[in-house]
């Protein structure tokens, strides 16, 4: 269920022409001209805040001045890349890590043959890089003020800690202490700290992966894991179906970042209070047939009433394991005409935290 990054490439010369087509060819991306019609200027205000990526074909100094107006912050800049247009080196200008400009630069070497010149300090002191790690580990990082804390204390030579709700594979990086669940219960206290068999608590947290509402202290890393199961009655309101998002989210404290998309039976496809959930949140609606539903394996609650309307006995549960492909983590609740559940994808994170190409 990963989104399809948007790219946009645009060259300044005909020249530069050619390698940003072969770029965009190779990345599923459009490819521009500058001044055929729209300039670099126009062309950047059009798609710095609708692209995920901008790729110049040029000089690094005009690529620096159609951005400038535009930088806002590592949070929300989408990654922009240089390459000149004899595709000698390759640069990621800004949002190397949170953005991907770092792996991007990688790809497009990878294409082009280019050197991939990287700069972020953590990248060139081969030093483990949080945000970089959570994007490839398929995670919302909250408290996104808290990465330069974690980045210079690796720096510097220190450790942090990091507690991870499921085994990590691979190689622990250098510089990492990692908690494991049993010696952090895995539903710690927001206000407390809660002791565990090594002593630890909340407060040695680093840097917490989980998908739960956890302690102040760590900077969280969400994986986006959980789908929504949701039946309604017919003319249900979007009032009603967010009314009960909060009744589910407050019974497992599963952080609605967690959440990766909804689904039910397609006889809800064009259900008006359900798309406009969906439409508000973010979330594709993915739904599916009674006999699809009817053949998902597992015990679920079963409802005469669900039958009798839909031909299947439970739509929430079933449509939620059939679209993580996972478990149930929530069970069927209902309120108000609408029945919700909640199931989590299978979810094996590792210590993959860069491209490995061209290194």
């Amino acid at each position: 269920m990963g989104k399809q990054q948007k790219i946009g490439c645009i060259a300044f010369t005909d020249r530069g022409q050619a390698l940003a087509e072969k770029i965009a060819r190779a990345l599923g991306a459009e490819a521009a001209r500058s001044g055929r019609p729209r300039s670099v200027h126009r062309w950047t205000e059009e798609n710095f805040g609708k692209l995920d990526a901008l790729i110049y074909v040029g000089a690094a100094g005009i690529a620096v001045r159609a951005i400038a107006p535009f930088v806002k912050d590592k949070q929300t800049d989408p990654a922009v890349v240089v390459i000149d247009e004899r595709a000698l080196h390759v640069i990621p200008l800004l949002s190397g890590h949170l953005g991907g400009a770092n792996d991007l630069a990688r790809r497009i070497a990878q294409i082009t043959g280019s050197d991939c010149v990287i700069t972020t300090a953590t990248d060139v002191n081969g030093v483990f890089a949080v945000d970089e790690w959570s994007k490839h580990q398929s995670c919302v990082l909250l408290e996104k003020e808290k990465i330069m804390h974690i980045s210079s204390t690796l720096l510097a030579g220190g450790r942090i800690s990091v507690y991870s709700q499921w085994p990590v594979r691979g190689e622990v990086p250098e510089g990492i202490d990692l908690i494991s669940p049993q010696v952090i219960p895995y539903a710690y206290d927001a206000e407390e700290e809660a002791e565990g068999a090594a002593g630890f608590s909340t407060n040695d947290i680093d840097v917490s992966l989980d998908i739960e509402v956890v302690g102040r202290h760590p900077l969280h890393l969400v994986p986006r894991i959980c789908v929504l199961g949701i039946g309604c009655r017919r003319g249900t309101s979007q009032q009603a179906i967010e009314e009960m998002l909060f009744d589910v989210l407050e019974l497992t404290c599963v952080h609605p970042a967690a959440i990766t998309a909804v689904a039910s039976i397609d006889l809800k496809k064009d259900e008006p209070g359900l798309t406009s959930f969906c439409a508000e949140h973010g979330w594709p609606l993915l739904t599916y047939s009674s006999e699809q539903l009817q053949q998902v394996k597992g015990d679920f609650t079963p409802s005469a009433f669900v039958a009798s309307i839909t031909g299947v006995d439970n739509v929430c549960e079933r449509s939620a394991v059939l679209a993580s492909g996972g478990t149930l983590i929530q069970g069927k609740v209902a309120s108000g005409g609408v029945t919700m559940a909640m199931a989590q994808m299978n979810y094996e994170p590792d210590w993959t935290w860069r491209s490995e190409e061209n290194e």
